[in-house]
């Protein structure tokens, strides 16, 4: 693991030993490359960002774009070190598949781990792991109940309630990789702390329509489930991206999204925020009511592109 960086080199050696401290048993080490002494190596390593952690995992570079927290980066690294294909043999196993709905993820049905159509969809995996969750059976009970057929792949993108089959099987790992590439923004994401740069960097036309909810909390559940209505509705729409936020998750941030934003996360809250400027508007809700239907979040999100006055 190497930082590209000109902080603090204490900060980033007090993390490194924090983290080393819970992987005693795993071959890693940690590296620091000054940006301003040492360009060269840092092009010859291909780390193009300052400030920045880059994972060396085999054959590939893994940038790390999440919180600076020693428990993070750890779940983050036992991620890494996992294989990039997670098969899955049998009904307990699928319905742990079923259960994660907050990432991209894909599943693929294969002869076996010998077949070359798997080593194809194994190497695609590769390129994205551990950011994109890949699964694979070479089950025919699992695949029937998943609507596979031999050597097909869907993909699927988080909240929504159907895969996509990847078209023109079998694939060659470039099909799979061309195919993430232009899906790989969700109508409704999760801000997560391994990836919350990634996220909020990954902004349409310097906005972002953002809801701050607590799963826990019965309204944040409420609003939850609205977000995720309106993005199926909507999930063909290429200029709609919303990104859920729940406060629980970052507790240190709250009191700055606050003082930012001008709003009270003890409730749900939900916005569009320039993320150059951090200048936003906030619906209009009263918790004591009941939270927005799906049909009227849905006509305020149309109504909101607040500095273009252009409707989506």
């Amino acid at each position: 693991i190497l930082t590209y960086s000109t902080i603090n080199s204490f900060l980033f050696l007090q993390l490194a030993a924090q983290v080393l401290d819970d992987l005693d048993d795993e071959d890693i080490g940690f590296g620091l490359v000054d940006s301003k002494k040492e360009r060269a190596v840092a092009k010859k390593l291909g780390l193009l960002e300052v400030d920045s952690i880059y994972i060396f995992a085999d054959d590939e570079i893994i940038e790390y774009d999440g919180e600076l927290a020693a428990d993070t980066l750890l779940e983050f690294l036992y991620d890494v070190i996992e294989e990039p294909v997670e098969i899955i043999s049998n009904d307990r196993e699928l319905k742990g598949f079923h259960h994660i709905e907050e990432d991209i993820k894909l599943m693929g049905y294969f002869k076996s781990a010998k077949s070359s159509h798997f080593t194809e969809y194994d190497d695609a995996a590769e390129e994205f792991h551990p950011l994109i969750k890949f699964f694979a059976t070479f089950e025919a009970k699992i695949a029937k109940k998943l609507n596979l057929k031999m050597n097909e792949v869907d993909f699927y993108e988080p909240f929504m309630n159907k895969p996509v089959s990847i078209p023109g099987k079998p694939y060659i790992e470039d099909d799979i990789v061309s195919f993430i590439e232009e899906h790989d923004r969700p109508t409704l994401r999760k801000l997560e702390p391994h990836s919350m740069y990634e996220i909020w960097e990954d902004d349409i036309n310097r906005q972002h329509i953002v809801a701050f909810a607590e799963e826990s909390d019965p309204d944040g559940y409420e609003v939850l489930e609205i977000l995720k209505e309106v993005a199926q509705e909507n999930t063909e729409n290429p200029d709609l991206s919303i990104i859920w936020i729940d406060p629980d998750d970052f507790p240190l941030m709250v009191p700055y999204w606050e003082k930012t934003f001008g709003i009270d996360l003890s409730s749900p809250q939900i916005g569009v925020v320039d993320v150059e400027d951090a200048d936003s508007v906030w619906m209009e809700m009263d918790d004591e009511e009941n939270m927005p239907t799906a049909d009227e979040l849905d006509t305020w999100i149309r109504r909101r592109d607040v500095w273009n006055n252009q409707p989506w």
